[in-house]
């Protein structure tokens, strides 16, 4: 069973550890059994919380909404601040706790599956090691959480549990796709947002790679390699496709010809551009708009 901290839960604090029958269900049944939760809670301003692991037996992830807290693992020590989430995955010997004058609060959910790790790794830095993302205030995931502990007041109804299991998926999935990891590492901070903002200030003209590159401070190769790490794709590929996205926008919502929308993206050769979009899109432009749709 999940080892939890013996912090006093206050009037407004939830420790939830799913009791082991659910867990063995949770770990065979075809729906969750890639990814579940075997214990989660809330800790409003938890003065005092304090916890130290040395066997780390599954993956959790602390969502803190206010205060600060600090962790440690190994060489590595961070503070966590209001609108953080930390990603501990499982092995890891690592020790956590509240800080005394601004305690956090926080949100917290361990989990297993046989696929939870690819479902963790996304959100990793490149050393697979403990990880701080850094979405903010962010209402969907507190939600998400919210949701996520109506499961303890079910009568261990298993159908509950197999949604319980899904929204996790979900969730992770979901900071997988809209804040991706960052690193432990000083210097080596990775500033996504600005480069896909440059890309959508270019997205009607050409971009070069090293024009990319610049925007963050790395050589194009060292962006290049970082990028495609972090997101799966090379830049140019991602740049590319947000071009054909926004070329598909054009096609569904105006009557404008081939060749005007070709030149709105940049590209005066109208016929290079139908070719690039059917090695995307997997049809022609024309094509595209002669689908029966909805």
């Amino acid at each position: 069973m999940t080892i939890t901290s013996q912090w006093p839960l206050s009037r407004d604090g939830i420790r939830f550890i799913v009791p082991e029958f659910m867990v063995k269900s949770l770990a065979e049944h075809a729906l969750t059994k890639d990814c579940y939760p075997v214990a989660m809670g809330y800790y409003p301003n938890a003065f005092g919380h304090r916890m130290e692991r040395q066997q780390h037996q599954d993956h959790l992830l602390i969502y803190c909404t206010d205060g600060e807290g600090t962790v440690d693992a190994g060489d590595t020590t961070l503070t966590i601040q209001a609108g953080d989430i930390l990603v501990l995955p499982k092995g890891i010997a690592h020790q956590y706790q509240a800080k005394t004058n601004t305690p956090w609060s926080i949100y917290w959910i361990h989990f297993a599956g046989e696929l939870s790790n690819l479902f963790l790794e996304p959100l990793l830095n490149e050393e697979q090691s403990l990880t701080v993302l850094s979405p903010g205030a962010h209402t969907k995931i507190v939600s998400d959480f919210e949701t996520l502990l109506e499961v303890r007041q079910t009568g261990y109804n298993q159908r509950n549990f197999i949604h319980a299991s899904n929204l996790l998926k979900q969730l992770l999935s979901y900071l997988s796709a809209s804040h991706p990891r960052t690193t432990t590492r000083e210097g080596l901070h990775f500033d996504l947002d600005a480069v896909h903002a440059l890309m959508q200030e270019k997205l009607h003209g050409q971009l070069a790679l090293e024009e990319l590159a610049d925007k963050v401070n790395l050589s194009k190769y060292h962006f290049s390699s970082k990028y495609k790490a972090i997101t799966g794709q090379s830049p140019i590929q991602h740049f590319l496709h947000l071009k054909m996205e926004h070329a598909c926008f054009l096609l569904d919502i105006s009557g404008n010809s081939i060749k005007a929308i070709s030149r709105n993206l940049g590209y005066e050769d109208s016929y290079y551009f139908s070719r690039l979009f059917k090695k995307i899109i997997g049809v022609s432009p024309r094509q595209y708009r002669q689908l029966k749709r909805g």
